[in-house]
């Protein structure tokens, strides 16, 4: 009966995952759309976003923690020092790729991000993934790479070497943020807003963009993206990093579809190819994941007790 209970702590524990990290990515959907929306420079809006976030960031993980915050950062130690650089990292290399490249060298780029997860935590953590996964991270690495096909193009090195290590960056924050599930990985994301916002100004890009941009800012960086990257943080502390960042990829096709909505920029024909591949991959795993852990228990429960 201890089997069948560890069973069903199990199953909760993956679906609370996939509810924190799935909301996470709901909320980043409008990140496309409101940075297509706005006509400021890239500096600029580095700045400002990373400014409101790390406003965003205290206001939220004060009211989660209280006076405890200071302790749970330092309980994060470098590795959660580390994860608030990547977060700086991850943001600046996506912004400036799309300055320097064709978006959709970045969009395939960032893609590889579940590749490089899982083999981080492979590697350095010698976590493994079962086979089934690893096909899923083919299947959705290779639809949204569709969907990005059509926006490919030329552009300078600069840009794809920015979107690698914005790749990168997002790969080894969620494979360390896993490393260390006992501690609140997301209370560092401060960290890393505070980082962007100053090399931002150091370049420049401390200026006012004006109205009615500043609003979209507003909206984007203290309405959306503070609780979506606290709660996709959080996601690893019951996920394997790299489930968590195939999760991200749902954002590439709500994204494109809320641009579709709002701005009439309608996608290729593969673009709707690859995101059917990448929801009817991660609905399948998902239904699936949840029969193999229900049999299991109910497999389980059937053995007499020890």
């Amino acid at each position: 009966m201890i089997h069948a209970d560890e069973a069903e702590r199990l199953r909760l524990h993956r679906r609370r995952g996939f509810l924190i990290a799935g909301l996470g990515v709901l909320l980043l959907s409008p990140d496309s759309l409101l940075v297509k929306s706005t006509e400021v420079s890239p500096l600029v809006f580095l700045f400002w976003r990373g400014l409101l976030l790390a406003v965003g960031f205290m206001v939220i993980n004060s009211w989660r923690y209280g006076r405890r915050l200071p302790a749970e950062m330092r309980r994060c130690g470098w590795p959660g020092v580390y994860c608030g650089l990547a977060f700086s990292v991850s943001t600046v290399g996506f912004v400036t790729g799309v300055k320097y490249t064709a978006a959709g060298n970045v969009l395939v780029i960032l893609n590889t991000a579940p590749v490089i997860a899982a083999l981080l935590a492979w590697l350095i953590w010698k976590e493994k993934l079962p086979l089934r996964t690893w096909l899923l991270i083919v299947v959705c690495v290779s639809g949204a790479s569709l969907m990005a096909a059509g926006e490919m193009g030329k552009g300078e090195p600069l840009g794809l070497v920015m979107a690698g290590m914005a790749a990168f960056a997002l790969a080894s924050n969620l494979a360390v943020a896993r490393s260390r599930s006992s501690a609140d990985m997301s209370v560092m994301l401060v960290l890393g807003a505070v980082v962007t916002a100053g090399i931002s100004a150091l370049l420049g890009g401390a200026q006012w963009p004006g109205w009615p941009d500043m609003g979209l800012i507003l909206l984007l960086c203290l309405g959306f993206l503070p609780a979506a990257s606290i709660l996709i943080q959080t996601g690893p502390r019951y996920l394997p990093a790299a489930e968590v960042s195939l999760l991200l990829l749902l954002e590439t096709v709500i994204g494109t579809f809320l641009v579709w909505l709002f701005l009439a920029e309608v996608p290729p024909p593969l673009g709707f190819a690859g995101g059917g591949i990448i929801l009817a991959s991660l609905a399948l795993n998902a239904l699936y994941e949840e029969w193999r852990i229900r049999s299991a228990r109910i497999r389980l429960s059937a053995l007499p007790p020890k």
